[in-house]
C-alpha cells in the first residue's frame, strides 16, 4: 500500500512460484505478430488475457483489491456486468496455476520464464485472498508468505529496547518517552499554508535525483492532493498515460521529514516511476498486458513498496537528505533551523526501532494481544501520540500483513542493488532494473 512506513527485518524466502502472463490486448500496446510466435508463449499470452479477467473479476470483490487498472475499459466493464462468484474464481485460479505450470516448461526466452514465473506468484496471491474473502484465516507469517512471496522471521520486542535508550539520550526528561519525542518532532510540523510549496519543492528534488539516472516516458505527469479521512499517510493512484494521482492524508499535523520520504515513495524513484517503467517496458513495449493490472496483495507489492521506501536513501544518500531539507524544506516550510544535528540522530534511532511495528502487527493479528494492547505498544516503540497509535493499528485493521512489504521490503531491494559495493552509476542502474522487469522478492536474493 501506500502508507509509509520503515521496518528492519530478515527474511525467509518460500520455493520459488512459477507466474503467467497474458496476451496484447489493449489499446495502444505493441502488436505481436501471432504467426511468428512460439507455440509455447502464444499459451503463455492466453493465460494472461485470462488471468487478467480473473484480476478484474476478483476485484468486484473487495474495494481496494486492484490497486491501479490502465487496460482497455470495456475489459473492466465486462468483468464487472458479470463476474464469476467467489468459489469459481479461485477453481479457475488453480486452473490457471496449472496451466502456466505446464506452459512455462516450454519456454526457452530467460525473461518469458520469469514473467511465467511471476504471473504463478501473483496467481498463488490470489488464490490466497480468495480464500481469506470466503473466511479462511492464516497465521501473520503464513499469510504473508503466500500473499507477497516472503515468510518474516520476526525479533522480539524487547530487541527493540537497546535503541529506545538511544533514544532517551537524545530526548532525556521525565514521563513517557513518547510523550517527550512528539512535542519535539512537533516542532518541525509543516504550517498548512506551506504544505503545497514544501512538497512542490521536495517532490522536483526527487524528480530531478531520479532522471538523472533513469530516463522518464515523455510527458509524464502526476497532479498532487490533501485530503483527509485516509489510515494511511500517503498514496499512489496509477491511472495510466505515464500519469498518476498523489495523495497526501492531513489528517495529523505533516512533519517536514516526510516532505522528501513520500515525495520519493509516492512519486520518484517510488510507486509513480516504478508504475510509468512497467508501462512503458512491459505493457507497450512488449505487449504484456497482464502488467496494465495490479491486484495490490500480491508480490508486486512488496517490491513496489520496498523500492520506493529505498529510493529514499537512493535518491538522498548519507547527509544530502538532511542537507537538503537544512537548507531549501526547512526555509520553504518557515520552520527553524535548529543549530546540532540532533534532529536527524533522532529520526535516524527511530527507524532503527521502526521494525518493533511488524512485531506488534503479528501479535495483533494473531490474537496474541488486543487492539489496546497493540496501540499501547505502537506508542512506547514507535515513539508517537496516542492518535498516531490509532491510525497505525488501524492500517493495520484494513491491510493486515501488508505491513511487511514496507521495511522488509526495503531490507532486500538495499541488499540487491549495494550488493558488491557497486558505484552509485551501477546502483541505479539495478534499481531501474528491479522497476523495468517482472521482477519477485526471490530476484532480490544472492545467486
Amino acid at each position: 500500500m501506500r502508507k509509509l512506513i520503515t521496518l528492519s527485518l530478515i527474511a525467509v524466502l518460500p520455493g520459488c512460484a512459477a507466474s503467467e502472463t497474458k496476451p496484447p490486448v489493449k489499446a495502444g500496446i505493441a502488436t505481436v505478430d501471432v504467426r511468428r510466435t512460439p507455440a509455447s508463449t502464444k499459451a503463455l499470452d492466453e493465460i494472461a488475457a485470462s488471468y487478467l479477467r480473473l484480476t478484474l473479476e476478483i476485484g468486484t470483490h473487495e474495494p481496494g483489491y486492484i490497486d491501479a487498472y490502465y487496460g482497455p475499459p470495456e475489459l473492466q466493464k465486462a468483468a464487472e456486468a458479470a463476474p464469476r462468484d467467489k468459489a469459481m474464481l479461485l477453481t479457475a485460479t488453480r486452473e490457471l496455476m496449472a496451466q502456466i505450470d505446464l506452459a512455462a516448461r516450454r519456454l526457452s526466452d530467460p525473461l518469458e520464464r520469469r514473467r511465467a514465473v511471476f504471473l504463478r506468484a501473483q496467481l498463488r496471491a490470489a488464490e490466497t485472498r480468495l480464500q481469506m474473502m470466503q473466511g479462511t484465516r492464516f497465521a501473520f507469517a503464513d499469510e504473508a508468505e503466500r500473499l507477497f512471496g516472503v515468510r518474516p522471521r520476526l525479533k522480539p520486542l524487547a530487541s527493540y529496547d537497546p535503541e529506545l535508550a538511544k533514544i532517551e539520550a537524545l530526548v532525556p526528561g521525565d514521563g513517557a518517552l513518547a510523550d517527550r519525542v512528539e512535542p519535539y518532532l512537533d516542532a518541525f510540523t509543516i504550517p498548512k499554508d506551506r504544505l503545497q510549496k514544501t512538497f512542490d519543492a521536495a517532490i522536483a528534488r526527487c524528480r530531478g535525483r531520479s532522471m538523472a539516472h533513469i530516463p522518464m516516458p515523455e510527458g509524464e505527469s502526476f497532479r498532487l492532493e490533501f485530503v483527509t479521512g485516509k489510515s494511511w499517510s500517503g498514496y499512489n493512484y496509477y491511472q495510466g498515460g505515464y500519469h498518476s494521482l498523489i495523495q497526501v492524508n492531513t489528517d495529523l499535523p505533516i512533519r517536514l521529514s516526510r516532505a522528501l520520504d513520500l515525495g520519493c515513495h509516492e512519486g520518484y524513484p517510488g510507486h509513480h516511476l516504478l508504475n510509468m517503467k512497467l508501462e512503458e517496458k512491459l505493457v507497450k513495449g512488449r505487449g504484456w498486458a497482464e502488467f496494465s493490472v495490479y491486484p495490490l496483495y500480491s508480490p508486486q507489492s512488496l517490491i513496489a513498496e520496498g523500492s520506493a521506501n529505498y529510493g529514499i536513501d537512493l535518491a538522498f544518500p548519507e547527509s544530502s537528505k538532511a542537507d537538503t531539507e537544512r537548507d531549501v524544506l526547512m526555509p520553504i516550510a518557515e520552520i527553524a533551523v535548529p543549530f546540532d544535528d540532533r534532529y536527524w540522530q533522532l529520526l535516524a534511532a527511530i527507524k532503527r526501532a521502526s521494525g518493533a511495528r511488524l512485531t506488534i502487527a503479528q501479535q495483533y493479528l494473531d490474537g496474541v494481544i488486543d487492539r489496546p494492547t497493540a496501540v499501547a505498544l505502537t506508542q512506547k516503540y514507535m515513539l508517537v501520540s496516542a492518535q498516531r497509535a490509532e491510525q497505525s493499528v488501524s492500517f493495520t485493521d484494513q491491510y493486515r500483513s501488508y505491513v511487511i512489504n514496507y521495511g522488509l521490503g526495503e531490507t532486500m531491494v538495499r541488499a540487491h542493488v549495494e550488493r558488491g559495493r557497486p558505484s552509485r552509476d551501477e546502483m541505479w542502474r539495478r534499481m531501474a532494473k528491479i522497476v523495468s522487469e517482472p521482477t519477485l522478492p526471490s530476484d532480490l536474493l544472492a545467486r
